[in-house]
Order: structure tokens, then C-alpha cells, then sequence
């Protein structure tokens, strides 16, 4: 079948002269869809049937590109709102902005709490130990370590104490978690408004979380940390143990850590008794306790307490009138607490806590030996006495130590104002004590054989480059050891020195209880090395209590918290440090001093009493040590920076001691100073031969033998078994110190003076003052025909007879026309009959 195509067959070709279609059309041909043309009406065949015909045969329109209408889509669409599109935008963004902000927060909290040990180590550290330092009668004296002050419970305290803090610290403690989102937000917001970070926005338990756990330091890494830690506090610990460790640790400033710090530091009351005022006030100090605290700021101080007050009315823990009647009036002073001289005690007790009981790792209570009333009456006087004659006489700083009689001290300031001062004078410095350390001098010469009646010359003179001279630049001559020291004259106590050794000097003084350390130096006789006042007064006290010695006490005993003791004191002390007979020679002297020397400004109406006055060159440092049979009592004048003043240790010292000791007495049975006590004592001494009346020898040794007696019958008594009986020197059983001199015999048994070659007195082994007090005793003068008198040779200090004057030119004993005292600066009147002559008379031919 033959098949043939002409042009018009070809798809899309049309005949010329007349459309495709419409000649098909006409001929009854089939219509051939054409591309690119419509076929009417796109429809859904499915629901249509076919295509429509055009009624008016016009043309049909070419569809619109797209997806073809419904005719329920042709129905005008409503116009949707820009507004909610906008904030469904919104919505959507801060999601998803959230959403990340959170995985953000979630990996710095998991990489900063990674860094904290493991949280089944955590635990709430000690608290550092507080030591409570109480007086003898159970008062506070005050609070030491590094808190200041012992920890309080939570129930101890008043309500409004905790809602105090509580409302200017962490309003919504009681409801929050640990972190305050609501206090996040609130100080957030105050901060854009104010271009600047406002205030903190830690809560209590983050406080309490950085205080217990971290450091200060104020980085991100710390913040999270913090914040990790509270929530854990927050699940472990009830809001009230929480506030208690808050309450406990935070810091009030003025070195008081803790709420009873704080108020012991600023009212001097116990936390338990703080009143609302009070308490707002401290509660007011923490957001910044150097600046807020009524000490350095009252005036800021009141402000903070006006605003706590006011915060706690509207969180309704107050009424507006309760609060209101509260504050301080803006025309009104704070008054705070003053730290008195008691805080020198404190600081004392405090260094001594280490020695007594090792380290401290727990609270511990301490009983004092402070007597309350006589402290704060040392306080007043020391005060009132240095504000009075301070500028006249250009010092400002007093000390004062008083103890009883074994050595248990009752009062003590270190200063005029321990505010302005913490350093204390009475314990801690070391200054010259002048001619209050020469009663030591002498005690050694007493234990050499001297009395007080010995006579010394008191007379310029050089040893060695040194030259003593006293004060006034005069000299009385010849004057008899009491009177050497009643009046203070150092020439005598020089001499002495230099005869006794001042190796015996210092060992004397180290045995009546001068610690700090001594150099054996003539010049040690004149009070020139440095003490400290606690010292010098303890070391009077055995001239006070019958010669035993004592150790400086203050602390009765120790105990924990719960009542543990811990330590006790105990009554052992030193033991006698005096012999009897020595001591009684030593009160009379010293005595004397008070009575016509140079401490008689110092009085105590009825009762007896000695002591001895002191001042270092150019009057830097006054002092007066004085005792009675129940109290021994120093005082120290000067300035800190050692400067140059117009006192002397008999006056204003001395009027110190008095006012002083006359309060400390009131009251007390009138006592007198105990003597020396003989019963059931062995002292040794020469053995006599009642023939010849001289030493006898021990043919063995050639040396003159000594004999143990007792000391209240004179019987001979066997040598104690650790002091058996010597030849050639005597030694006094109690101390193990020689009581005799050694010295030379001739053929005869004749005593002769190893310095000058002449004959000295046997028998006793010493004789006292002019020929009239040795009696028959004494040898004759061949010239005179008068007893010879016993003297004091000024360059060796060897006793020695020489002739005497006539008695027409002797001046009657105890008939010796004293200087005239001005404190300390003697002025010495020269007598107007002839003096005794004297080894210096004879070596210089007067």
C-alpha cells in the first residue's frame, strides 16, 4: 500500500489560502491536535464530560500560567495580619536563640564544674578556732584568733537578728534555690539603666558557697562555680544552717569575723543581746563592711541602718513605728565600744596559748587572773595621770603591771590607748629600768657578807675607762649601804658591782626572775641593760612574799567549749631564791627608800611597805616597783621613741603606784612584810676556837673551816646531803651562793686584807659600821686609843680596818645628814663636821 505525504501532512503545516482546521473541518475530516494552541478549557475530565462550546464564538482567552482554579479557590482570600507574622517571628527566633543560649550555659556549667573535685568530697571546712578570754570573776575580757569571736547557733539569737540580714542581703532566701533569677534580672535591668553594675546579685548561699569553697577573685569561671556550689549547699543544708554559717563567717570589718564579733567589737554585748537597732546596724555594714562599719563611718552607718529598717518593715518582719522607734536620730552620736587596756591582756594570753597547749584546732575558753575592778582602776589612773602631766613633763605613754605577792598578775596596761596602740609596754618592750635593778646589785652584796650598815665612799672614781657619776654631779662621801640605796647613789652600787663581779650581778638577777638576757658589765649596776616591766615586777616580788621566787602568771586554766580542761596552772614555782637573814637586810633597806629616800613620794596609808624608784639617762624612762605584803606593783613612764622628758621615778610614777595600790588595798587586812623565816634551816659559818676566838684551820687544807647550824637555835646540824660542808668559803645552803670572802692568813691566824695587807675582824666573818656596833671586837687604834672602824675598801670592796676620828669629830649613827631628793636628782649637802676618814682618806693622805 502505497502511502504518499504531500506538505500538508506534515504536523503543523496548513494549506496556503485557508486555515488547517477549517478546511478539514468542512470536508469531515478528523481534527489533529495542534501543540501550542488551547483546546478549550482545561478540565478535570473525570468530572466535566468533555469541553464546552463557546456560545458567542469568539475566540477563547489562553489560560492563565499556573495551576489551574477551582472555583472555591476563587473565593477572595482574607489579608493575613504583618503584626502576628511578626511576632510568630519573634517567638520562633528567641526560641531557637534560646535554645542555643541554653546548650551555651549548659557547656560552661559542665566545663567549669568539671574543674571542682568530685562532689562526694565536698564538706564545710572548720571554722577557725575562737579563744575566749575571761577575767577571774567569769567576765569577757575579749575574744581572740582569727575570727575574734565564737560562733553563735542560729536559735541563740533574737528573730529580728537573722531578719536583718536576710532583708538587706537576700530577700527571697528563704524561697530560692540557691540562685536568685528573679534578683538576676532585677539587678540586670537596674544596671542598663544605669550604664554600670549597680550592686552584686550573689545570694546568701552564694556568699556563703565563695566564702566557704573559692577565692575572690572575680572571673566567670568563679561565678559558675559558685553557683554550683550553691544549689549543693542548698540540697545538703536547711535554710537556717545555711544562714548560720553565713552569719558566722561573713566579715563585719574592724577585724571582726562573725555576728558575735561584730557585736562584741562594736556595742560590747553578746550577739544573743543585740537590740534591733543594733542589729540592723550590723546587718546594714556587709555590702561593704570597711566603709559602712560605725567605727570608721557613723555617719554612713546610720544611713544603712535606716534602710535595713526600712527593708524589713516591707518585707513585714517589723512594723513601720517598731521601726521607726529603732534608728538612731540623725543629731545623735553611735556610740561604739572603746577597746580598753583589757586588750592587752588579751593579746598577751593569746601569744601564750601555743606554749600552753600546742596548736589550737577548736574553740577553748581561758580563766584569767585579771581582777576587773583593779584593771580598769590601772586603766582610769594610768590614763588620767599621762592626759595631766604628760605635756608639762613631755611624755606620753604609761605601763603598769600588778601582781600578788605569788606572782599572780591582777592587772596590767600596756598603753595609755590601745585603739591608737596596739604595742605593749608592759610585756613586750625592754627599756632601761635606771636604779630599780640596783636592789639586785645589792642583794649580791649582801650574799657576799655586807650589810646595811657597811660604809662605802661615795666619791668619783674610774675602773677600766668608766667612770659612774651621779646625777646631781655632788657626792655625800662616806655613807653606809642603806643609805647608798635609799638615795639612789650610783657611785655605791658601781663599787659593789665591781666587787661582787657583775657575773654575780646578772646570776642574782636571773635567779629573782629577770629573763630577758644580761651582759656582765660593770655598768650593769646602774639599771643600763634593757627589761621588760612583767619581769622587773615579778622579780621584786620575793623581797615581798618570805623570798621565794615566782614565775609571772595569768592564766588559771584551759578548757574546750564543752568544759574538757585542757590545762591547769600548778603552784610549783622556783623555791626560796633568798636567804632569811638576807632578806630581812633587803626589806629594811629597801624600806628606807620609801620612807626618807628617793621613793618617799610614794604613800600607802597603813600599811608597810618598800620599793624603789628609777630613771634611765636623760630621764627617757621612769619607773617606781613597790610592794606590800599582799601586792608587789610596777610603773613605767616615757614616750615610745625614747625621747628625752623632766620625770623621775619618785614623782609621777610614784603617785601612780599610790593612787593605785591604795584602791587595790581597800578592803584588805592590813598586813606586814614577812621576815625571813629560820624554822627548819641550816646556814653555814665559821668555826671558832673559843681559846683564841679566831677561824679554826683545817689542818689539811690550810684553809678556815665552816660549820653547819641551825638557823633558828644556832645548834650545829649535820651539812645537807647536796651542800656538804667547805673550808676557806662560806655557802649559804638555800641559794649554793658564797656568803663569806676569801682571804689570807698570817703565822698567827691573823685575817689580812689581800688587797692592802692589812689585819680584818674574824669571828662572824663581817662586821657592821663604826667601832661602837662591834664592841670588843674591834682592834685599837695605837695612835687614838679608839676602836678601829670597819670600811669598805672603794677600789676592791674588801672590808678593812682603819683608826677612826676622834669622837669629837664622829658623827653620831643615824645622826648622817641625808641629801635632799628631788626625785632622783639628789643634791647633796656636805655635812659640817668632819666625815669618818676612810681608805680613800688614807691612800690620798686627807
Amino acid at each position: 500500500m502505497d502511502f504518499r505525504i504531500s506538505a500538508d501532512d506534515r504536523v503543523g503545516a496548513q494549506p496556503k489560502g485557508r486555515p488547517a482546521a477549517a478546511s478539514r473541518a468542512k470536508g469531515g475530516s478528523r481534527v489533529e491536535p495542534s501543540m501550542g494552541k488551547a483546546v478549550g478549557v482545561f478540565v478535570d475530565d473525570e468530572r466535566s464530560g468533555g469541553a464546552s462550546p463557546n456560545p458567542k464564538g469568539k475566540p477563547p482567552k489562553p489560560p492563565r500560567r499556573g495551576k489551574a482554579t477551582t472555583a472555591r479557590e476563587k473565593k477572595p482570600k482574607k489579608r493575613r495580619s504583618r503584626t502576628g507574622g511578626f511576632l510568630m517571628g519573634i517567638f520562633y527566633w528567641g526560641f531557637v536563640f534560646a535554645l542555643w543560649a541554653g546548650i551555651a550555659v549548659i557547656g560552661v556549667v559542665v566545663y567549669y564544674g568539671a574543674q571542682l573535685p568530685s562532689s562526694n568530697t565536698w564538706a564545710i571546712p572548720d571554722r577557725p578556732p575562737n579563744i575566749r578570754i575571761l577575767a577571774a570573776d567569769g567576765s569577757l575580757i575579749s575574744n581572740r584568733g582569727q575570727t575574734g569571736g565564737e560562733a553563735i547557733t542560729y536559735r541563740e539569737l533574737p528573730y529580728y537578728v537573722p531578719a536583718a540580714i536576710i532583708a538587706s542581703e537576700d530577700r527571697r532566701f528563704m524561697s530560692h534555690f540557691g540562685v536568685d533569677p528573679i534578683g538576676l534580672l532585677a539587678v540586670a535591668a537596674e544596671s542598663v539603666r544605669a550604664r554600670g553594675v549597680t550592686r552584686g546579685a550573689s545570694t546568701i548561699t552564694q556568699q556563703v558557697a565563695k566564702n566557704l569553697f573559692l577565692t575572690p577573685d572575680q572571673t566567670l569561671g568563679r561565678k559558675v562555680q559558685e553557683a554550683i556550689l550553691a544549689v549543693w549547699l542548698e540540697q545538703n543544708y536547711t535554710k537556717e544552717e545555711i544562714l548560720e554559717l553565713y552569719m558566722n563567717r561573713v566579715y563585719f570589718g574592724a577585724g571582726a569575723t562573725g555576728i558575735e564579733a561584730a557585736a562584741q567589737t562594736y556595742f560590747g554585748v553578746s550577739a544573743r543581746n543585740l537590740s534591733l537597732g543594733q542589729a540592723a546596724m550590723l546587718a546594714g555594714i556587709l555590702p561593704a563592711p570597711s566603709a559602712y562599719n560605725p567605727k570608721s563611718n557613723p555617719e554612713r552607718a546610720k544611713e544603712r541602718q535606716r534602710l535595713t529598717l526600712n527593708s524589713m518593715a516591707e518585707e513585714g518582719y517589723i512594723t513601720r513605728e517598731e521601726a521607726s522607734a529603732a534608728q538612731i536620730d540623725p543629731n545623735q552620736s553611735v556610740r561604739t565600744r572603746v577597746a580598753g587596756s583589757e586588750s592587752y591582756v588579751a593579746d598577751w594570753v593569746e601569744s601564750l596559748m601555743t606554749a600552753y597547749i600546742g596548736e589550737i584546732d577548736s574553740d577553748v575558753v581561758v580563766q584569767t587572773t585579771i581582777d576587773w575592778k583593779m584593771q580598769k582602776d590601772a586603766e582610769f589612773i594610768v590614763k588620767e595621770l599621762v592626759a595631766s602631766e604628760g605635756p608639762k613633763r613631755g611624755f606620753n605613754q604609761g605601763a603598769l603591771v600588778a601582781m600578788d605577792v605569788d606572782g599572780t598578775v591582777r592587772a596590767m596596761v600596756g598603753g595609755v590607748d590601745y585603739q591608737a596602740s596596739q604595742y605593749n609596754r608592759a610585756v613586750t618592750a625592754k627599756r632601761q629600768p635606771g636604779s630599780t635593778f640596783k636592789p639586785f646589785v645589792y642583794l649580791a652584796a649582801m650574799e657576799k657578807g655586807y650589810t646595811p650598815e657597811t660604809l662605802a665612799e661615795d666619791a668619783q672614781f674610774e675602773y677600766q675607762g668608766w667612770s659612774p657619776r651621779n646625777a646631781s654631779g655632788k657626792y655625800a662621801g662616806t655613807v653606809t649601804l642603806r643609805q647608798g640605796l635609799a638615795y639612789s647613789l650610783n657611785t655605791i652600787a658601781a663599787r659593789l658591782a665591781i666587787d661582787v663581779t657583775p657575773q654575780a650581778v646578772v646570776d642574782v638577777a636571773t635567779r629573782m626572775g629577770i629573763s630577758s638576757q644580761l651582759t656582765p658589765v660593770p655598768s650593769i649596776a646602774l639599771g643600763t641593760q634593757e627589761v621588760n616591766l612583767l619581769e622587773l615586777t615579778g622579780a621584786y616580788a620575793p623581797f615581798a612574799n618570805g623570798g621565794m621566787g615566782v614565775i609571772p602568771n595569768v592564766i588559771t586554766k584551759i578548757e574546750t567549749k564543752d568544759g574538757k580542761p585542757l590545762y591547769e596552772a600548778s603552784d610549783a614555782g622556783p623555791g626560796r631564791v633568798i636567804a632569811p637573814n638576807v632578806l630581812d637586810e633587803m626589806n629594811d633597806m629597801l624600806e628606807t627608800a620609801v620612807e626618807v629616800g628617793t621613793g618617799k613620794g610614794a604613800n600607802l596609808n597603813g600599811w608597810q611597805f618598800g620599793g624603789k624608784t628609777g630613771t634611765s639617762q636623760n630621764a627617757r624612762d621612769a619607773l617606781f616597783v613597790g610592794y606590800t605584803a599582799a601586792m608587789v606593783t610596777g610603773v613605767w613612764l616615757g614616750n615610745d621613741n625614747d625621747t628625752r622628758t623632766t620625770l623621775s621615778g619618785g614623782n609621777v610614777p610614784a603617785v601612780i603606784w599610790s593612787e593605785f595600790m591604795t584602791k587595790a588595798h581597800a578592803g584588805k587586812q592590813i598586813a606586814q612584810i614577812p621576815h625571813g623565816s629560820y624554822e627548819g634551816q641550816s646556814v653555814a659559818q665559821p668555826v671558832i676556837d673559843p681559846a683564841t676566838g679566831q677561824q679554826v684551820i683545817d689542818p689539811a687544807t690550810g684553809q678556815p673551816m665552816v660549820q653547819h647550824v641551825d638557823a633558828q637555835t644556832g645548834q650545829p646540824v649535820a651539812a645537807p646531803s647536796n651542800q656538804p660542808i667547805q673550808t676557806g668559803q662560806m655557802v649559804d645552803p638555800m641559794t649554793g651562793l658564797p656568803v663569806g670572802q676569801q682571804v689570807t692568813y698570817d703565822a698567827n691566824g691573823q685575817a689580812i686584807d689581800p688587797a692592802t695587807g692589812m689585819p680584818i675582824q674574824q669571828g662572824g666573818g663581817f662586821q657592821q659600821g663604826p667601832a661602837a656596833d662591834v664592841g670588843s671586837t674591834a682592834p685599837i687604834d695605837p695612835d687614838t686609843g679608839l676602836p678601829m672602824v670597819l670600811i669598805v675598801d672603794p677600789s676592791t670592796g674588801q672590808q678593812v680596818w682603819v683608826p677612826s676620828a676622834p669622837a669629837s669629830q664622829q658623827q653620831p649613827q643615824g645622826q648622817f645628814a641625808p641629801p635632799q631628793p628631788v626625785g632622783d636628782q639628789v643634791i647633796y649637802q656636805e655635812p659640817e663636821q668632819p666625815q669618818q676618814r676612810t681608805l680613800m682618806d688614807l691612800i690620798f693622805g686627807n
